[in-house]
């Protein structure tokens, strides 16, 4: 039964977003015994409510209110209002995810000592390591089925990953398959298995995905402990005169403001909503936002090194049928510097439906060019490129003088590539054209990053207070009873698809918060 917990309750827990990070650390509490209120600005869609065609999909999901761009990027000449598709509604992004779930690599939680000084870039260890993680990573494998670990078969291959397979092994790659995936494979936790229905973006209708909103928060809720409120949009964070945060201000579907008090917040709304939280919190005592002594709130903003190889071919691949990400190499995943950068990058196989790739394979184009790509549809196969970016100080989310509905300032999102960016993804460009090239493509075509879903740092881990917003634990080090509780505190990218790590860190931080509440110590 879920809970409902009245508005001036200053024992609860609140957490701002219900996606990897907020629904696992709210369920993680509830299960824990802990009263806990996660306030989600979007709506609640349930299984039967996702739609199988994008664009309405689209409608139904995504963030689409305003935000304004800068730099030098190409997303910001061609989305300028929307620098990341990101989803705004109960499961967060969760319901909108491809479903790769990668560890993280030993070096990459130690870039700044194996990388060196690279200039430009504002590379930070983490706080934690690869060592301190596993046994959390282990949790999250297993509480979202992931395919590969515990036993769990791996995903049959559909068409489109079968040409990308047999391009790899032509050009050498050897660490290749259709991936660790939280899609059931087979039938598990009350859910189904995987359909193959092809629209993993647009919500699973099957329930096969892993997503907070079906796997996590019910669990929560059935607990008497959790209560989730749809649409209720978080303005600001409160603090007493002590300076510790009392509760927040949100406004309801009506516009109606209502203040929620609180023992402790934790913030979970992605790499661009939660610094902008923390900064339109600013008060008299904390002029520059919360959490912000340092001056980091909003810095480093990664977003992961993007783009895509399609390729053409004389006969039907029909890449739209079966798992939307169906396959990964990783051989380019690991430190190799003698590529001509730092770092590594995975390739996974991955289709648009033809009104995405209408919108996405070149934006603004047409002519014969961009015409003929479309007539070869059907017989087209896609992959993805996700490689690690460097941080940089300058990219970074501000607030816009553009204001929302609520008369509150939006994020203004300013990136500009780090030259190791550029020549990972040019690297990238020509393995995976090669790779098609390999098994016969008439035609290839790198298309420019999208919108990317990837968003990372800006409220990053450090363990210096005056290089991060927040310790090894995601707790502000200005403010105790504050947490970040998203992928804003990754203190690098990785190469890997983000979700596992998110859903590890959140499963290790509901510990030490239970810690804390029962000693007292916040």
């Amino acid at each position: 039964m879920s809970a409902k917990f009245e508005l001036n309750d200053d024992s609860v827990v609140v957490i701002v977003g219900s996606g990897a990070g907020g629904g696992t650390l709210g369920t993680e509490l509830a299960l824990k015994g802990i009263k806990t209120v996660i306030l989600e600005a979007g709506a609640r869609h349930e299984i039967e409510d996702f739609v199988n065609d994008e664009w309405d999909s689209f409608a139904q999901l995504a963030w689409t209110d305003m935000r304004t761009t800068s730099g030098s990027w190409r997303v910001a000449r061609d989305f300028a209002n929307l620098p990341a598709w990101i989803v705004k509604a109960v499961g967060g992004s969760t319901t909108h995810w491809a479903g790769a779930s990668l560890r993280f690599q030993e070096h990459e939680f130690r870039t700044r000592s194996v990388y060196g000084d690279i200039k430009g870039a504002s590379l930070l260890d983490w706080p934690i390591t690869l060592k301190e993680l596993e046994p959390y990573y282990e949790k999250a494998e297993f509480r979202m089925g992931v395919t590969r670990t515990n036993g769990i078969a791996g995903l049959p291959g559909n068409n489109n990953y079968k040409v990308f397979e047999k391009g790899a092994k032509a050009i050498g790659y050897q660490d290749v398959s259709t991936g660790r995936m939280a899609i059931n494979s087979a039938e598990r936790d009350g859910r189904s298995a995987c359909q193959q229905a092809g629209f993993c973006f647009q919500g699973c209708k099957f329930g096969a995905k892993w997503s907070t909103l079906y796997a996590e928060i019910p669990k929560g809720e059935a607990t008497g402990n959790l209560e989730v409120r749809p649409n209720a949009h978080v303005l600001r964070i409160e603090h007493d005169a002590s300076g510790k945060v009392s509760g927040v201000v949100y406004a309801d579907k009506d516009g109606n403001q209502h203040r929620q008090k609180a023992r402790i917040v934790a913030v979970a709304g992605n790499s661009i909503e939660s610094p902008r939280l923390l900064l339109n919190s600013a008060s008299s005592k904390y002029t520059d936002g919360l959490a912000n002594s340092s001056g980091q709130v909003g810095r480093n903003y990664m977003r992961h090194m993007t783009g895509s190889v399609y390729a053409v071919f004389d006969r039907p691949v029909r890449m739209w049928r079966g798992t939307t990400m169906a396959g990964i190499v990783r051989d380019e995943a690991d430190h190799r510097p003698d590529r001509g950068f730092v770092g590594g990058y995975e390739l996974e196989t991955l289709s648009l439906g033809l009104p995405f790739m209408a919108a996405f394979l070149d934006p603004g184009s047409w002519g014969r060019e961009f015409t003929t790509a479309l007539d070869s549809y059907e017989n087209m196969a896609g992959l993805w490129i996700v490689g690690e970016d460097m941080p940089q100080e300058s990219n970074r989310i501000t607030l816009s003088s553009e204001k929302d509905r609520f008369g509150m300032p939006v994020a203004n999102v300013h990136f500009d590539d780090h030259p190791n960016d550029i020549a990972m993804r040019n690297h990238a460009y020509r393995q995976g054209s090669a790779m098609y090239e390999a098994v016969g493509a008439t035609r290839t075509f790198p298309t420019t990053p999208y919108p990317s879903t990837h968003n990372l740092g800006t409220n990053r881990m450090s363990e210096n207070p005056r290089d991060g917003v927040v310790n090894k634990w995601g707790q502000s080090h200005d403010i105790p009873n504050l947490f970040i509780s998203d992928g804003s505190q990754f203190t690098t990218g990785g190469a890997e698809n983000p979700t596992l790590t998110i859903v590890a860190l959140a499963i290790r931080q509901a510990e030490y918060i239970a810690g804390q509440m029962s000693q007292k110590a916040i």
